[in-house]
């Protein structure tokens, strides 16, 4: 177990070292960096409300062989968590351009200029892909779960729960006053309930109004029309999405997302028509919560599948 100072909460099943970069000017980013130096390198990138807690189980499984990057996005988990205020100093902008920027800077910090592996997760799909649209020649293969990676298909109604958070002011109240979203996704995004320390590790790092900053702006980023800030930067990820479809892919889903559903998973099959896909009637949004004893070691066999060239992706000297 690790135990953060700062947070009195022990997280089960994450016995790693997280570590800090700045990823900005007095903004520090947590990132998990476990598995050997020269190993092949699997960047995992979480969602909202999640954070690395939630790849646990993944780079247990994988860090013996494997170079695990595993990062807290600004105001999610570990990280800091700064203001958006125009006063504020630190201050952040809560978008998806920043998460991409962010994931550059970290990935350049540790000198990740090399073949690599992309597993993503909810908003780690838009980010990961969105990074993807400049480093297309490093991603060698894929591990999609539960997430997108193109505008909401069209056949897909907006949840009123996500609707809420994003549009509507007493949203934000609910959420950053109550915890409401991180609190609520820890019941409705598994189908097997989680154990009570689980449930406490995923939203520990959301225990103030101020802390919770980030799962709000991430709803109301939401693109769903080319007015939108995310708009551009999502629609030319959903045009690229195809030019990846000669990688190998792995796709684990979670049938009873009420959020990524099927439509969404159709859209992948149409666009990554290759993929290894393995969907679950049983599972829900947190698919690894569900669904880990059986997806990590088809991932581990799948990524033994498909090995990558030698070097791993790290140059020489890179910071661990």
């Amino acid at each position: 177990m690790t135990q953060t100072k700062g947070l009195h909460v022990r997280f089960p099943g994450y016995p790693f070292t997280p570590q800090r970069f700045d990823v900005r000017p007095g903004i520090a980013m947590s990132y998990l960096d476990e598995g050997p130096r020269d190993g092949e390198v699997v960047v995992m990138l979480h969602g909202n409300p999640s954070w690395s807690y939630y790849w646990r189980t993944l780079v247990s499984g994988l860090s013996d062989r494997y170079r695990c990057i595993v990062p807290d996005h600004v105001g999610m988990g570990l990280s800091d968590k700064p203001d958006d205020r125009p006063t504020a100093a630190p201050r952040y902008d809560y978008t998806l351009q920043s998460r991409v920027d962010d994931l550059a800077a970290l990935l350049d910090h540790l000198g990740i200029d090399g073949p690599m592996t992309l597993a993503v997760h909810d908003w780690g799909g838009m980010i990961g892909f969105g990074w993807a649209l400049a480093h297309a020649d490093q991603v060698k293969r894929l591990v999609i779960l539960n997430t997108a990676a193109f505008p909401m298909p069209a056949a897909k109604a907006m949840p009123w729960q996500i609707a809420l958070g994003r549009d509507y002011f007493v949203g934000e109240l609910v959420i950053r006053g109550f915890n409401a979203f991180s609190a609520g996704a820890s019941w409705l995004g598994v189908q097997r309930r989680m154990p009570a320390d689980v449930r406490r590790a995923y939203v520990a790092p959301y225990d103030s109004w101020r802390s919770r900053i980030s799962t709000v702006r991430f709803m109301q980023d939401i693109p769903l029309a080319p007015g939108d800030a995310a708009w551009p930067l999502l629609e030319a990820a959903g045009e690229a999405l195809p030019s990846f479809a000669d990688r190998p892919a792995f796709v684990g889903w979670g049938l009873k997302d009420f959020v990524f559903d099927r439509h969404f998973l159709e859209r992948f099959r149409a666009d990554l028509p290759q993929a290894e896909v393995h969907a679950f009637d049983d599972a829900g949004h947190y698919v690894l919560e569900d669904k880990h004893e059986v997806l990590v070691p088809q991932i581990r066999a799948f990524l033994d599948r498909h090995p990558l060239a030698r070097g791993g992706g790290t140059s020489p000297g890179a910071a661990g």
